[in-house]
């Protein structure tokens, strides 16, 4: 994620800044544009402007109004919500403190998926435009019986239908539900980068003659779904996974490897575009073989094998002072050879599309 400066005083804003702290113009992210704006108010219009660029009218977006976006829309645009919002169907109850704390965090994750999708213009039709494929999120709350019970509301997918557990947004509930399944990393960000892998496979793989060239890295997607997840979770991991998957979950089906895989992509690309923003650089002394710089743009990276030659030093540093703080690493993955050629195919099917 890019690091931008206020068109107004040049403050350095982040991507989900509402306000400059130093010149307080309002602020928002205007998607056509991929970029952070300073905005001023058309007054009795209900319009805004870009203080850059004067004749660029916007709105903002309808979920403005609670403080669950800081996205924009053309003010021309019949639509009331941003590129990302207008994807959703069933939200968090924004009556309710927990329901509108939920929504907030949800939304934030959500924006910065779609960032990722939009810098490579990658599919996102909605269900307007595509009834039987279109993507579409659901967030749905937990069931509580008359007697106390809670029924936990399942995070999933089917054709384009996104489903992800509203309360994975509380920060106990996620730990709680990380610690008893035995991984390493679980975030909101995580659920929508993962599920969306699923979308992306259809699109791109099944929708775009892929199959094949699918089939001879990741394996035979024909083989049946339920009995593999059902294997994993009561058998686990194959032995020696490591070698050939991201994680254990990735070796349960080549469905899940794919979306796995995605959601890495993307985890590396836009972390790594954070740390060329700031100018994060690895020298450790007299460990030439640790150097790395993001003198490139990650999300023009000309192979996989270039993100991963400047992302393994990058991430054991961070790892490290993760350690020196005492918290989990950032990065608990291990990404071998195999991996990488994942990876690549991941990052020639997104280059390709683009």
């Amino acid at each position: 994620m890019r690091l931008y400066d206020c068109d107004h005083c040049g403050q350095p804003i982040h991507f989900d800044n509402r306000s400059c702290v130093n010149c307080g113009h309002r602020l928002a992210f205007v998607p056509e544009l991929l970029a952070m704006h300073a905005l001023a108010e058309n007054e009795g219009e209900g319009t805004w402007h870009l203080v850059a660029r004067p004749h660029h009218k916007v709105h903002l977006c309808a979920n403005a109004a609670i403080d669950v976006c800081n996205w924009t829309v053309l003010a021309d645009e019949p639509q009331a919500f941003c590129p990302a919002c207008r994807h959703n169907r069933l939200v968090p109850d924004a009556s309710t403190e927990v329901g509108l704390g939920q929504w907030r965090r949800i939304s934030q994750a959500q924006r910065h998926l779609f960032y990722s999708l939009m810098r490579w213009n990658l599919p996102r039709t909605t269900r307007e435009e595509d009834p039987e494929g279109g993507l579409v999120f659901d967030f749905l709350v937990d069931e509580v019986k008359e007697d106390g019970t809670v029924v936990p509301a399942m995070t999933g997918h089917e054709d384009g239908l996104i489903a992800i557990r509203a309360a994975e947004a509380d920060d106990v509930t996620r730990e709680q539900i990380r610690v008893s399944m035995n991984e390493p990393y679980r975030t909101l960000l995580g659920h929508f980068r993962h599920e969306t892998g699923h979308y992306i496979w259809d699109k791109l793989v099944r929708d775009g003659g892929k199959l094949g060239e699918f089939r001879e890295v990741f394996g035979d997607e024909t083989a049946d779904y339920g009995e593999a997840l059902k294997r994993n979770y009561e058998e686990g991991p194959p032995p020696g996974w490591q070698e050939f998957f991201i994680s254990t979950y990735a070796s349960s089906h080549p469905w899940e490897d794919f979306a796995e895989t995605f959601a890495h992509y993307l985890h590396i690309v836009d972390t790594l575009e954070t740390a060329r923003s700031y100018g994060i650089s690895v020298e450790p002394r007299r460990h030439e073989e640790l150097m790395a710089e993001v003198a490139f743009n990650p999300y023009k990276a000309e192979s996989a094998e270039q993100l991963v030659a400047a992302w393994v030093p990058l991430s054991l540093a961070i790892n490290s002072v993760h350690r020196s703080m005492g918290v989990p690493d950032l990065y608990p993955f291990i990404l071998t050879p195999a991996v990488v050629t994942k990876l690549e195919f991941v990052h020639q099917l997104v280059h390709r599309n683009r």
